[in-house]
């Protein structure tokens, strides 16, 4: 019996050491990062590095809302509009595209099905010529129109195939009885499976939201003027001018990073409540 117990003691020592190991290995560079934007330009190149600031300093936050250092705001407002408009439209195609493929009978429904993990073994780099071509042919170059389509394009497959999986774990029972009070299809959708399904939306929202916010190859090859640029395209322009200092880009990124974290932060008890629930009455 004592011999069990001590080998559950060391497992449990293990299991959290290993944890603490993972979570040290994992946010140490996040850590750097934020030392090294309270650093001083100076302090942040020496031969003679310290992980914590000797004298703090908040000049590089500073800076980088000044628009003639750094416009952040500016890229900040495109990534936003981008992000949230590229999001809420997938989700909401994705909406109805997983219902279909959940529910509906029709022919190519398997072959459909088997297309979104088909999607995964490709690249995005593989979309980057037929994109440019259509968002060319379009006239909508160099415009947040034509990031808004790709991005689209990009969290489309993904946003469906999830939301299909969520939808399949709704019991039948409730629509057949939506049914019989005289619900439609459409109806259907938005009393009942959209409302049981909001863990599950909002999960693919902030998925769909943080493929879009990080971006960088289609936005990079589908904008050229600075005015449409996003924060991922506007961090790398800093490298080239001479306002670029590690401080600075320190804190721009960290501040980049922000959004995401606070939208998953605050989404988290969506994705993890079990929104079926109580559904099904016995």
């Amino acid at each position: 019996m004592a011999s069990t117990k001590k080998v559950k003691t060391v497992r449990k020592v293990g299991f959290y050491t290993g944890l603490i190991a993972l979570l040290i290995v994992s946010l140490f560079p996040f850590f750097v990062m934020l030392m090294t934007s309270f650093k001083s330009s100076k302090e942040a190149v020496s031969t003679s590095p310290t992980m914590l600031p000797k004298d703090w300093t908040l000049k590089h936050y500073i800076d980088i809302f000044n628009p003639d250092i750094f416009p952040f705001l500016s890229y900040f407002k495109n990534s936003l509009a981008v992000s949230l408009t590229a999001s809420l439209i997938a989700v909401f195609i994705g909406i109805f595209g997983a219902y279909a493929l959940s529910r509906l009978k029709f022919t190519g429904r398997t072959t459909i099905n088997a297309s979104f993990y088909t999607v995964y073994m490709f690249s995005g780099i593989l979309l980057v010529v037929p994109l440019f071509k259509i968002i060319s042919g379009l006239g909508l170059y160099d415009t947040k129109t034509a990031l808004v389509i790709t991005m689209i394009v990009q969290t489309l497959p993904t946003a469906i195939f999830m939301l299909k999986s969520y939808f399949d774990t709704i019991p039948d029972d409730l629509e057949e009885a939506a049914s019989i009070d005289g619900l439609n299809r459409i109806q259907i959708i938005f009393y009942i499976i959209i409302p049981l399904s909001v863990s599950g939306i909002i999960s693919v929202f902030v998925y769909s939201f943080m493929v879009s916010w990080n971006d960088y190859l289609f936005a990079s090859i589908f904008l050229s003027d600075s005015v449409n640029f996003t924060l991922p395209i506007g961090l790398n322009t800093l490298f080239s001018t001479p306002d670029y200092v590690w401080g600075r880009m320190m804190a721009a990124s960290l501040i980049t990073a922000l959004p995401v974290v606070i939208m998953y932060a605050l989404s988290d008890h969506f994705i993890k409540g079990g929104a079926t629930e109580g559904g099904v009455k016995g």
